[in-house]
């Protein structure tokens, strides 16, 4: 058994937190770069110019790479053989997250509440936190700041299995089509397939975590990613004010799911594609 003391963790997680905010991951960035090249719009052309320009001056500055620095979503994978200590695991992941853009000049976006008394936390806990007990003694934490302008374009589709392959597509792009120019594309775009309604959600945010440049290791789900990518990049929606740059990837994530049910989840991840990664 190997004990960690959660003061690790808060440090880490506060660090993660400005490296996210700051940096954009280099995928992203290579991507919008490839997306540069092959836009036909004279316009996207220019707003693309603006965006890449935007990161290496975030990067190279240490700032804000957008001025909403999101909800912080954690995914932590922490192994069965770990045994915390000095505190509480929950709290001390809300501690780095306060600590991080408190020190980090971050804006602070989340309320108490929702919906009677909407007061701003003022340091933007509480986290969106998912824990998955894995094999081992590490502690594996992304940290994925959400911005809301993507967020709210976001959607799930209940399907059926009789609707199979072009009833995911038809869902997929009436989400897109709904969100139109809203997300401050190019967008990246997270589909969880199967589970339930809520963990087709948190499968679609689950593949935002990977990179532009992975597909999916089941051939049939690469080609439908390549598919949906298409499908998405001949909307004319393009970086902002049309073109063909819509979308940088699609990122689909799937898994075991009811015999009556096909759900089908679609979360939106503007430009500002940020995460950060670390090992404890």
């Amino acid at each position: 058994m190997r004990e960690l003391d959660v003061s690790e963790i808060t440090a880490n997680v506060a660090e993660m937190c400005k490296e996210a905010a700051y940096y954009l991951p280099n995928d992203v960035y290579e991507g919008l770069k490839r997306g540069r090249e092959t836009e036909k719009s004279e316009v996207g052309k220019i707003v693309l110019d603006q965006i890449i320009k935007n990161a290496e001056i975030a990067r190279a500055e240490d700032r804000p790479y957008c001025q909403d620095t999101g909800m912080t979503i954690v995914f932590v994978k922490v192994g069965q053989d770990v045994h915390f200590v000095g505190g509480n695991f929950v709290d001390a992941i809300n501690a780095g997250i306060a600590k991080g853009y408190t020190e980090g000049y971050l804006r602070k976006s989340v309320v108490s509440e929702p919906l009677f008394n909407r007061v701003n936390t003022k340091n933007n806990t509480p986290g969106v936190i998912y824990t998955e007990i894995v094999d081992g003694d590490k502690v594996d934490i992304t940290i994925a700041p959400k911005g809301f302008g993507s967020e709210n374009k976001s959607g799930v589709k209940m399907l059926v299995p009789a609707d199979g392959v072009r009833g995911v597509k038809k869902a997929v792009m009436e989400i897109i089509l709904h969100a139109s120019m809203n997300p401050c594309p190019p967008m990246v775009v997270g589909v969880g397939i199967g589970g339930t309604m809520d963990r087709a959600a948190l499968l679609s945010k689950k593949a935002l975590t990977r990179s532009i440049d992975d597909r999916n290791p089941m051939p049939e789900y690469a080609k439908l990613e390549e598919e949906l990518l298409e499908l998405i990049n001949s909307t004319g929606i393009g970086p902002q004010l049309g073109g063909t740059t819509s979308a940088l990837a699609v990122n689909i994530e799937w898994e075991p799911t009811h015999i009556a049910g096909l759900p089908v989840a679609v979360t939106i991840c503007c430009h500002a594609m940020r995460h950060a990664h670390r090992v404890l």
